[in-house]
């Protein structure tokens, strides 16, 4: 698949996009299922998700959290879920737990994912808002979106997976 898209549309927002040979159910699944979620959401090499609680509906909480095993670091992010529309839409906010590594990110953002289907494939659509422009260049600084592209991969190979067709 061609590798993810990202634009900044204001100084407060950044949008990622990202398409999947795979229907939107499939990709709903990966993104709502933490035992499928913990297998591509994983960025650069050497990085692990050994927490990931989600409780997927408004007002639901969730928590993930990421380990280096070289390094032994952690880092994580937490929020609530706003709106659930299967298949189609989430709206959660999301708070950066820096752990041991990087800085603050501010005050959270609202983050908005669109799953468009078409003729079996998928665009993922992901868009942040921030509260503020330091804020976004905060998160864009420790190269986000390019790990987002690492998990992308991982996601693509997960859903070429038998099991996850069955």
């Amino acid at each position: 698949m061609t590798p993810a898209k990202a634009t900044t549309p204001s100084d407060t927002e950044v949008r990622v996009s990202r398409a999947f040979n795979a229907p939107a159910l499939l990709v709903w699944r990966a993104y709502t299922e933490p035992e499928l979620m913990q297998r591509w959401m994983l960025g650069p090499p050497g990085w692990t998700m050994p927490v990931c609680e989600m409780e997927v509906k408004p007002r639901g909480k969730f928590r993930w959290r990421w380990h280096n095993a070289t390094s032994g670091k952690e880092f994580g992010f937490y929020g609530e879920y706003r709106e659930i529309e299967p298949y189609t839409r989430i709206v959660h906010t999301e708070h950066y737990d820096p752990g041991d590594v990087g800085d603050d990110m501010g005050g959270g953002c609202l983050i908005t994912v669109e799953f468009e289907e078409a003729d079996g494939a998928t665009t993922m659509i992901t868009s942040m808002k921030f509260n503020s422009k330091q804020d976004r260049d905060a998160a864009l600084s420790t190269g986000m979106t390019d790990g987002m592209e690492m998990s992308y991969q991982q996601l693509d190979q997960l859903l070429d997976a038998v099991p996850l067709r069955a």
